[in-house]
């Protein structure tokens, strides 16, 4: 299957899409303004993109604004919404081999892995929340008296939802399919480092028939165009995936004009416990995969691995063996495991925590150094020696550093563990069912793996514990962001009563 995608796009020339989608149509910013958008591979501009700011963030609000309260939106038949939303689930992937490839020249991901991982969750995600249009329901409740009381699901309203860099398409998807399936209309910030799969998405939302204005795309930097969002007095619900730092600061901006719901997926440091009773190529394996995914640019990443003192040495030598064999290149190359990170401002992030971990006396076993050449290349990279008060097994790093931290009690581990200001997500290896339980039990965090990582299902709620985020996302529970319990009760006549 690589080897045929890869020919496919030997010679490929993408839809690149460089203007806003306002109202139903792609327009040029009101200022004129552009950023330019880079190959992180080359370090190559791929194309100039309209660059939104407050002026254009209250254009678009207003148009959902209006296809919220007097458009057909939310009062169409929900069948109707759902039929739509499986039109744009087909349309994805019908075209998921370009998006990947556009996802992968903007992002530097490794295109097989766009097409593979990030497309098959999107198109899952559109149709998971179109099956539920029409399964949203609410209650009849009984109440003293002559009394008839039922509860109404309706949606929140106007959405703001702020989307990262890391796998730009799918939390889209995430962001979109909620919102969507209720009734909402929303107004969407793609990152600036990579808006181009975001556009196009666009494209496909107006080829399925969306109406104009449910869906409005504003490519723009934070400081201005997602300020502009969370602080608008128009828009009623905030959704924002990114860092713990940022999230602080949109929730402080969102109630400047007015209360707003507001849901936060943010940063994380999660921990990897591996006991001695689990299968360690198994465990090496895993934990490489869950700290080395994405090129290490995933909020959930297994940074911290925790491993019992029986089989550090043993973990230490295989997981650089492990390390040594991934290949790191060209995201267009089938062959590549690992691209680029997404810009120079990572690359130097990457840099300064190796230097970090050296400077205090972590052992640096593998990696720590950039490859020659354009783009913004990165070795995986391997800590051993590590303790909790250090800097790299403290800060999210956001790049593939695997930091080991050697343990000897369960009690030990659950309590280091959660020595954390993050809580987003956990994994065990171990054999035995009653350890599993016990860990997994005592572990603050959104989503604890055993025997597994980074296994994601669109029907599988996801979020954070402490400063790892607010609310969650995917499956049903994704809906209740997006929704407003409204009670009715009727007074009924006195002699209909039984």
């Amino acid at each position: 299957m690589k080897k045929i995608f890869a020919r496919h796009f030997s010679a490929r020339n993408p839809r690149i899409i460089s203007k806003m989608l306002i109202n139903g149509k792609f327009v040029n910013s009101i200022s004129g303004k552009t950023f330019k958008a880079i190959n992180p591979a080359t370090e190559e501009v791929i194309t100039d993109v309209q660059e939104a700011f407050k002026e254009d963030v209250d254009v678009a609000v207003k148009a959902a604004r209006d296809a919220f309260d007097n458009g057909p939106w939310r009062r169409i038949n929900s069948s109707e919404r759902g039929k739509m939303m499986y039109k744009l689930a087909d349309l994805i992937e019908k075209n998921r081999e370009e998006l990947s490839y556009i996802e992968s020249l903007d992002n530097g991901k490794p295109v097989h892995i766009a097409n593979l991982v990030d497309l098959e969750l999107a198109i899952g995600t559109i149709r998971y929340y179109a099956g539920w249009c029409d399964k949203v329901q609410g209650k009849t409740i009984p109440v003293n008296g002559p009394y008839f009381c039922y509860t109404r699901h309706e949606p929140v309203g106007v959405c703001g939802q702020i989307i990262p860099w890391n796998f730009p398409l799918l939390m889209a998807a995430w962001k979109l399919g909620p919102a969507l399936a209720m009734g909402c209309t929303t107004v969407l910030k793609p990152a600036e480092q990579t808006p181009l799969s975001a556009l196009l998405l666009g494209e496909l939302i107006m080829e399925a028939g969306f109406p104009p204005g449910v869906v409005n795309i504003l490519p723009g930097y934070g400081p201005t165009a997602g300020h502009a969002i969370a602080t608008h007095k128009l828009i009623d619900k905030i959704a924002f995936t990114g860092s713990t730092e940022v999230g602080f600061e949109i929730m402080k901006n969102s109630q400047i004009n007015g209360l707003k719901r507001v849901t936060l997926e943010l940063g994380g440091k999660s921990p990897f416990i591996i006991m001695d009773d689990a299968d360690v190529d198994h465990a090496v394996q895993q934990s490489s995969h869950g700290v080395f995914f994405n090129m290490g640019q995933c909020c959930v990443a297994s940074s911290r691995v925790f491993v019992h003192e029986n089989i550090y040495d043993e973990f230490i030598s295989k997981s650089i063996e492990a390390a040594k064999q991934r290949i790191v290149g060209n995201p267009l190359d089938p062959t590549t495991d690992q691209g680029p990170l997404v810009d120079e401002d990572q690359k130097k992030k990457y840099l300064h925590y190796i230097q970090k971990g050296k400077d205090e006396g972590a052992i640096l076993e593998v990696g720590g150094r950039l490859k020659k050449g354009p783009g913004y290349f990165v070795e995986p990279t391997i800590f051993s020696g590590v303790s909790d008060d250090m800097t790299i097994a403290k800060e999210e790093i956001f790049g593939p550093v695997k930091s080991l931290l050697k343990f000897s009690s369960i009690d030990e581990v659950i309590k280091r563990a959660n020595d954390s200001t993050y809580g987003l997500g956990a994994g065990i290896m171990t054999k035995h069912i009653d350890n599993a339980i016990k860990i997994s039990n005592g572990l603050r965090a959104g989503t604890v793996w055993i025997n597994c990582y980074n296994k994601f299902d669109v029907n599988t709620p996801f979020g954070g514990y402490k400063n790892s985020g607010i609310g969650r996302e995917l499956g049903e529970y994704g809906l209740q962001n997006y929704t407003e319990v409204k009670t009715v009760i009727i007074k009924r006549p006195e002699d209909s009563m039984p």
